[in-house]
């Protein structure tokens, strides 16, 4: 008996199969955020036509992408707030991908993020889309990669990506983003050492936001210092994001040239076609049927795991 999910799911699919691309893609240049909210569902749940609608976008690889990453309780979403809130007073058009972790026992996703952005909500030059870590150990899954190919294909003047908190392999956002900034909070000393040896690499800036609390010169010196040893010319930014204090620097540092090097972004775009390619050859890999077959693997006792996975590889 078919559910209701997958009753919905075939609706979708048929469809979607009557689209007319053109319909989907000219509206998107165009700045239409009905459209682009389309494309985007899309393209997140794999319905067809997503796979013709990503090779038929006209995606402007010269818009830019800012990866904004950093520890739980940072500030990341209040400083993605105060940015773009500052590029709307200079009548440019933001779009928020607001990345959230998935669960990994039930797969959901709390999609919070733009409660924390009110102000911005239904602003006409912003537009706000949450979407699920999918599992990625990284933070960003093949399908940020598409649906930000998807946001350069509108007419936006940035995108930011705002990441979930930290751990020490995630680093993904450099693969992804033209530009990645760190924030960190006065109290995160100690979590520099647990955290240097890998996204500390990836970073182009640092924010030490909540600047007005406590040790904050102190901490931000301390970054620059360690900046300088390592002979890296990094900046290091003092934000109060909630008043927005120090917003200014960080926007015209984001706003000046691109400084990737063409071999570095070569090098991020071959990251990317990984990354894709990754995903569609796990495509038909199922977790639910996975964890349903060792569930029953398990109840026969003798249980191995390298005989077990020889049937999906």
């Amino acid at each position: 008996m078919i559910n209701v999910i997958d009753l919905l799911c075939l609706f979708v699919n048929m469809v979607a199969k009557r689209i007319d691309l053109e319909h989907i893609i000219t509206p998107i240049k165009n700045g239409s955020f009905v459209a682009l909210a389309r494309a985007l569902t899309l393209v997140e749940n794999d319905i067809d036509p997503a796979a013709s609608l990503l090779k038929k976008l006209a995606i402007n690889r010269e818009v830019p992408v800012v990866g904004i990453t950093g520890p739980p309780g940072a500030g990341k979403s209040t400083l993605v707030n105060a940015i773009t809130a500052a590029f709307c007073e200079a009548n440019k058009r933001v779009a928020i991908l607001a990345i959230d972790p998935t669960s990994p026992f039930n797969y959901g996703s709390l999609l919070g993020d733009r409660i924390r952005m009110p102000k911005l909500f239904n602003h006409p030059n912003v537009y706000i889309r949450s979407v699920a870590t999918r599992g990625s150990l990284g933070g960003i899954s093949a399908k940020t990669l598409e649906m930000v190919d998807v946001l350069r294909s509108s007419n936006f003047d940035l995108i930011i990506v705002e990441t979930v908190g930290v751990g020490q392999s995630e680093v993904e956002i450099a693969g992804l983003a033209d530009k990645t900034i760190l924030v960190l909070v006065p109290e995160a000393g100690d979590e520099i050492q647990h955290i240097k040896s890998g996204l500390m690499e990836v970073a182009q800036a640092f924010v030490v936001n909540k600047a007005d609390r406590t040790g904050a010169d102190v901490f931000a010196n301390g970054l620059h210092k360690m900046l300088k040893d390592q002979h890296q010319q990094i900046p290091v930014f003092k934000t109060i994001a909630d008043k927005n204090v120090g917003i200014t620097e960080v926007c015209d540092w984001i706003l000046t040239a691109d400084t990737v090097a063409v071999i570095k972004k070569e090098q991020l775009l071959a990251k990317q076609a990984f990354q894709l390619i990754q995903h569609k050859r796990m495509a038909n890999v199922d977790k639910q049927k996975i964890l349903s077959a060792i569930t029953e693997a398990l109840k026969k006792g003798n249980f191995n795991m390298y005989t077990f996975i020889e049937q999906w590889c």
